[in-house]
């Protein structure tokens, strides 16, 4: 993924893993206040870290708890957004992009799988791209668009995870929905101080990586979580 590990890279059995850097997104007060007509193109403009950070704690803040964050008037967010749903899918869109991208450049690594892998879940933890749209799952009607996005994403995912599987590296009882759940945990890791937090998402993937990596010393108890599983979170939760 995206790295600021103070202790170095992520290690993929035995040899460092260097994740690539994402451009950050965000802005000032000023650029804020400009708008714009390609917002949901940006995720959000400049308004994107501080959605990200107050939408991954609690889908169901307000919108005056984005602005806040960002440190901006609420009026501003307005002239952006008309409504807190429009947001919501400009994040979700931007999450899903950023996810489908990181597989895309799985897929074309010239790595071996399992290091590949390794790469592209440090990049899709440290955008918070993926995790944020799982999140939102439910709080907002997604468009025909949002639903390709998300049906792509599975498709990329499926696939990079049967690579991995055929190379042996990865332990054969767990599903794509069971790795889709673990990184939103993870992403949901969270302590005051400036890139903590970061570092700390980081450090509990390797750890879930080492406990997906084979040989396993004992199978996993339960079911696997399936994707019509994730699919039913994207219900209005008004519909549950």
């Amino acid at each position: 993924m995206h790295e600021h590990l103070p202790d170095g890279p992520p290690v993929a059995r035995g040899r460092v893993v260097e994740p690539v850097g994402r451009h950050p997104l965000g802005g000032t007060a000023e650029e804020v206040q400009g708008g714009g007509e390609d917002g949901e193109a940006h995720e959000a403009g400049p308004f994107g870290n501080a959605a990200r950070e107050v939408f991954l704690a609690d889908p169901d803040a307000p919108v005056s708890a984005v602005a806040a964050r960002a440190g901006v008037g609420i009026s501003a967010l307005y002239r952006r957004y008309p409504g807190k749903q429009d947001l919501l899918r400009a994040l979700a869109s931007d999450g899903l992009a950023r996810y489908i991208a990181d597989l895309e450049d799985a897929l074309s690594a010239e790595a071996p799988p399992w290091d590949a892998y390794v790469t592209c879940l440090h990049r899709v933890v440290e955008g918070g791209g993926q995790a944020l749209a799982q999140r939102l799952a439910g709080t907002f009607a997604p468009t025909p668009e949002l639903t390709r996005m998300a049906e792509q994403a599975t498709r990329l995912a499926d696939t990079l995870l049967d690579r991995v599987r055929e190379s042996g590296d990865l332990r054969d009882d767990v599903s794509g929905a069971d790795i889709v759940l673990l990184l939103e945990t993870v992403m949901l890791v969270d302590l005051p101080g400036a890139d903590r937090g970061v570092a700390l998402r980081h450090r509990y993937l390797a750890l879930l990586l080492q406990a997906l990596h084979n040989p396993v010393e004992a199978p996993l108890p339960g079911v696997p979580a399936r994707q019509e599983d994730l699919v039913a979170r994207w219900r209005s939760r008004s519909d549950r």
